[in-house]
């Protein structure tokens, strides 16, 4: 396929008339803490429901102190690779304190969800191997299965049946991989059948847990907590750092042959800097917010439930999930847009997400909540979601 402007412009001319072409939008955060969930876009305040700040610890006074005491005694970046000079006091202390609060051995930082998973997955699969993952995993999943050149199969979203059956006919299969939330539909996976699969196969079970971490479960420790499985049954846990704990990058959890290994073999993580070590500093500050203030988790289940009893006493088209990610399925493209556009005019920010992201003709808004956002925050946007939809029906 030869590549030119004129071929690039035509695909985007495409993707505008389907309504899927994605742009950036410049936010800018209103420094004040008393509201917290609030943002201004394109000069307009806006209270903010489609981040991923479950437990609202960005913008948490702890959190930028760690980061300006680390600069200020080390500077801002790593400066190499961790198998070079990059390896600070910042980044191996935050290590051992994620392998403690997981439940592991060891823990290894990469630089963001994306390249854990595409390290974990190339690292330990060759060429021909079988990998075993859900339909609705996340791009990172499905891209390193690819990268290293195994053979890829896919169940039925949710389906340890459909797993099983796959199972039975492709024995070869080494890796089993799933997200434990799934990031557009809020759900939940069927981890506790899919370790008993892994065990009677002979397979490992892998699990990114990235809207799950910090969120689910009695301690925050997630979504191996809240289906009560231990470390034997997930050997691989990849956690991401950006969501509920507030900072940045990502990190990979298992006993010490799987991190060693994962040192030597996993190129996105010996072929990149390491993250800044202020960054390391204010995670460790996050770990331990979230382990001293559980209100916050607690906040954010009954912040849940408030709307997920609001939307269904309003008719709203609300899928099935009990976590922090709220979706109200639509369906067009164009009617999403149009939706998200509408409650930016009444003063919230809800994304509409489309294909690719979700497959087509499930294009949806995402409401994603926060114990940053109060009782009447949740309200608002259940009154303002419910005027739009009504407008639409009477279209």
């Amino acid at each position: 396929m030869r590549l030119d402007s004129d071929r690039l412009r035509s695909e985007l001319e495409a993707l505008e008339t389907r309504h899927e072409r994605r742009r950036r939008r410049l936010v800018e955060a209103i420094p004040d803490p008393a509201q917290p969930a609030r943002v201004r876009v394109g000069g307009r305040e806006l209270l903010n429901f489609c981040n991923n700040d479950y437990l609202g610890l960005r913008t948490h006074p702890a959190l930028i102190e760690a980061a300006t005491q680390c600069m200020q005694r080390d500077g801002f970046g790593a400066g190499a690779a961790h198998l070079l000079t990059g390896h600070s006091r910042e980044h191996h202390a935050l290590e051992a304190e994620l392998a403690a609060f997981t439940g592991r051995e060891r823990a290894l930082l990469f630089s963001s969800g994306y390249m854990a998973n595409l390290g974990v997955i190339s690292a330990l699969t060759a060429r021909h191997d079988g990998v075993l993952a859900d339909r609705l995993n996340h791009a990172s999943l499905l891209d390193g299965a690819r990268l290293a050149g195994a053979r890829l199969r896919r169940f039925a979203h949710l389906d340890a049946l459909s797993a099983r059956a796959i199972l039975e006919s492709h024995p070869d299969t080494a890796l089993i991989v799933t997200d434990g939330v799934f990031s557009m539909d809020g759900d939940v996976a069927p981890l506790r059948e899919l370790a008993n699969l892994a065990r009677q196969y002979g397979a490992w079970l892998m699990v990114d847990d990235a809207h799950g971490l910090g969120v689910l479960g009695a301690l925050g420790r997630g979504t191996l907590e809240h289906c009560a499985l231990d470390a034997s049954a997930v050997p691989i846990l990849v956690g991401t750092l950006g969501k509920a704990l507030g900072s940045f990058g990502a990190f990979v959890a298992g006993d010490a042959a799987l991190i060693d290994t994962l040192v030597q073999r996993a190129r996105s993580y010996v072929f990149t800097t390491a993250l800044p070590p202020a960054i390391a500093a204010a995670t460790r500050a996050a770990l331990r917010v979230l382990q001293s203030e559980p209100w916050r988790r607690e906040r954010l289940m009954v912040l849940v439930q408030r709307f997920r009893a609001g939307a269904a006493s309003r008719a709203l088209p609300l899928m099935a999930s009990t976590t922090a990610i709220q979706p109200l399925l639509i369906g067009d493209s164009a009617q999403a847009l149009k939706l998200s556009e509408a409650l930016e005019q009444c003063g919230f920010w809800v994304a509409a997400i489309r294909p690719p992201t979700v497959p087509r003709g499930g294009a949806r808004l995402r409401v994603t909540l926060s114990a940053a956002h109060s009782e009447a925050d949740v309200d608002a946007l259940l009154e303002a979601l419910a005027a739009q939809f009504a407008q639409r029906s009477a279209a």
